[in-house]
């Protein structure tokens, strides 16, 4: 399916996570998402490279589905310094500490994420190829939308109104403040 003919288009995207060890004695471990890897096939927590206690791992494939109508979100995130794809991991019950849940080129969707508080969001470097993959999509589905002025109400100001307010204030200066209790004498 080409771009032309889509509303959104999909790739799989491998995501690369490092396991490095912690520098506090409450965190053990260190995870940190540090690649994405364009058409990658499924994997899940396949070993990658192990430099002493350092590992990475092809942690899982998820699916990069861009959006027609979030072509403006996706330049945003190209006019940064360096371009990202916003990956979201979830602690995970299973034999492996997190599951990839989300990966996204929308900073804006990212930012949704990273506000729930439960999810990890780390930022990932494009890789060029990647990154002119989302330009040339965002370019063709993106439409700038017309700035419109709003116009005032060109009301008349002298009128009476009646009917505003509280009734039991019988002052004209404040008709919107509250009530006072009656002093009984």
């Amino acid at each position: 399916m080409t771009a032309s003919a889509a509303i959104h288009i999909d790739m799989p995207l491998g995501i690369v996570v490092r396991k490095m060890p912690g520098v506090t004695r409450w965190a053990k471990w260190c995870w940190k998402p540090v690649a994405v890897l364009p058409g990658a096939g499924p994997a899940e927590w396949r070993e990658l490279r192990r430099e002493g206690e350092a590992v990475e791992y092809h942690a899982g494939t998820v699916d990069l589905t861009l959006w027609a109508a979030e072509a403006e979100a996706y330049l945003a995130n190209l006019a940064d310094t360096i371009p990202s794809i916003y990956v979201v991991m979830r602690e995970s019950d299973d034999d492996h500490p997190f599951e990839i849940t989300v990966a996204t080129a929308s900073p804006y969707e990212g930012q949704d994420y990273a506000d729930n508080g439960e999810d990890l969001v780390e930022k990932v470097p494009m890789t060029e190829g990647l990154a002119a993959w989302v330009r040339d999509f965002a370019f063709e589905h993106y439409e700038t939308e017309e700035f419109i002025k709003r116009k005032r109400d060109r009301k008349r100001t002298d009128l009476v109104q009646d009917g505003i307010g509280d009734a039991r204030i019988s002052q004209v200066s404040d008709v919107y403040r509250a009530p006072r209790k009656k002093v009984v004498q």
